[in-house]
């Protein structure tokens, strides 16, 4: 949606275009979209390159193997201030796909990670936003979500730019709070 509209969008992923969804994306922009293979530390590092070079580069790979890439989200995208986008797919327990490919540590090294924006949507349609937000934002912009169906998600609705640092009330109450992320919200509501 949003790459219709933007032609400095371009996705790097390492060999994992069928399992992060990228393949009606790679049909669509054949020229936009970079498989550097199993080497995660190169998708980031290529992605940096294409930071500094004016395109908006979107990096889905799997949580857990984003852990690889550490060295080089600090070095090479962080401390130079190049914006690039971490979609972190399978972020949580993944059941079959086994304990590999659990996401369980992304939430914790990114935030090391300083002027990291952190991120973990609700629903489709947050995740929307949040894509739509990280390309507004010009800075390192990490969304995680788990390997599962969403629970809410309208393709006929245009992106939203979010709030930054800002909690959404889905409900109000007067005696307790519950604050939840991503797939959590789903549980709690």
């Amino acid at each position: 949606q949003m790459a219709e509209k933007d032609d400095k969008i371009i996705c790097v992923t390492a060999a994992m275009e069928i399992g992060t969804g990228m393949s009606p994306f790679t049909e669509k922009y054949p020229d936009r979209y970079v498989d550097v293979g199993i080497a995660e530390e190169h998708a980031i590092t290529y992605a940096a390159g294409l930071a500094a070079s004016g395109f908006k580069p979107i990096v889905p790979i799997y949580s857990t193997f984003m852990q690889r890439a550490y060295d080089n989200i600090f070095h090479d995208a962080v401390l130079q201030k190049l914006p690039v986008i971490y979609c972190m797919d399978r972020a949580g327990i993944v059941g079959p796909d086994g304990p590999t490919h659990h996401g369980v540590f992304d939430i914790a090294f990114m935030r090391s990670l300083p002027g990291m924006i952190v991120t973990a949507p609700k629903d489709g349609n947050e995740l929307r936003n949040l894509l739509a937000t990280a390309l507004n934002s010009g800075s390192n912009f990490s969304i995680r979500y788990p390997k599962d169906n969403c629970r809410i998600f309208d393709l006929d609705l245009d992106p939203i730019i979010l709030d930054i640092g800002k909690w959404e009330i889905l409900n109000k109450g007067t005696s307790s709070v519950v604050l939840a992320t991503g797939s959590m919200v789903g549980m709690i509501m």
